[in-house]
């Protein structure tokens, strides 16, 4: 069957765009902060860059009008004579006496002088404006550094769902797996299916989101995610999928979003992984295959395994049926 779309790919990027939003937009800016985290790096690196350049710039250039007003770049700087800033003769001496007072960096051969009040004010300008600009701007790399996205890619999903027998019941069960060994903790798995529906009112529904019970009644949600765990959903009279079989699931059309959520250990970040199948993806009659063994000594992980399946007896009947 030729691939639709998702509304959630499977590694978890969602397939939704927001657009005509009109005066709205300006919210944007009055979240300026998240804005930029939100941005991707070549935008953020190009932003950092240009607001230093631009207020190196702005400042050397009103270090240099001070000296010009003055009249020190046409002195000579001697004992006799005190200039605003000494050893300040062009735009480039002024560029670099900012550059080391901003970076307090200190050279010593050019300083400010206590006869120039004008210059004290200054100073104590950029002291306050350098202090926001590096709060603001750094803050922002360093929370987009440590944004545990790409904790999220070693989280790994199971490529297809299945559905066979468990315990005497007709299950729809999938596989999820952790590569680190830094665990997940309060690691909780939530799942929705997504599909469209019309309701008695005549009312159509294009993206209905249905809750998929894996075991928030018995706590099989929380998990423990040190080895390879299979998520189960129990088909029964209140599930989404009571009415369905072997031979209607080649003609519907649905998508479950799986949404794993956890706090990194090493950060204490809260991290969320996500991933989707549509009914292509759901085999019928297949059970994973073991990918856990006992060596000497410990457990030993089998990822090579991670995705295999075999066919199992599975009636081909609904629940309901």
């Amino acid at each position: 069957r030729r691939e639709r779309q998702r509304f959630v790919d499977k590694n978890g990027r969602c397939n939704v765009q927001h657009g005509n939003l009109g005066g709205e937009s300006s919210r944007y800016l009055s979240d300026l902060f998240t804005t930029l985290v939100d941005l991707k790096w070549r935008w953020n690196l190009l932003i950092f860059l240009l607001t230093y350049t631009v207020a190196w710039l702005v400042m050397a250039s009103m270090w240099w009008g001070i000296a010009y007003m003055r009249g020190d770049l046409q002195q000579p700087h001697d004992d006799t004579y005190s200039p605003c800033v000494a050893n300040v003769y062009n735009f480039p001496s002024a560029f670099l006496f900012f550059i080391e007072t901003e970076a307090t960096i200190g050279y010593g051969h050019r300083y400010i002088t206590e006869r120039c009040p004008e210059g004290i004010v200054l100073f104590l300008f950029q002291s306050l404006l350098g202090s926001v600009v590096d709060a603001f701007l750094i803050g922002c790399m360093f929370i987009k550094m440590s944004q545990p996205k790409k904790r999220a890619e070693t989280l790994m999903f199971s490529r297809a769902a299945v559905i066979s027998q468990r315990d005497g019941k007709l299950c729809l069960m999938f596989r999820v797996g952790n590569l680190r060994n830094s665990h997940m903790v309060s690691a909780q798995i939530r799942c929705k299916v997504i599909k469209s529906r019309q309701t008695p009112e005549g009312e159509f529904l294009p993206l209905d989101q249905c809750e998929l019970d894996v075991g928030f009644g018995t706590g099989a949600d929380q998990l423990f995610l040190v080895s390879p765990l299979t998520i189960c959903h129990e088909i029964n009279s209140e599930s989404p999928f009571f009415c369905l079989s072997q031979r209607s699931l080649r003609n519907e059309q649905f998508e479950i979003v799986v949404i794993l959520e956890g706090i990194v250990e090493t950060t204490g970040m809260t991290c969320q992984a996500r991933t989707s199948y549509t009914e292509d993806e759901v085999l019928w009659g297949h059970r994973f295959l073991p990918v856990m063994s006992l060596e000497d000594g410990f457990f030993h992980v089998d990822y090579s395994q991670f995705h295999a399946t075999f066919e199992v007896p599975t009636p081909p009947y609904s629940v309901k049926e």
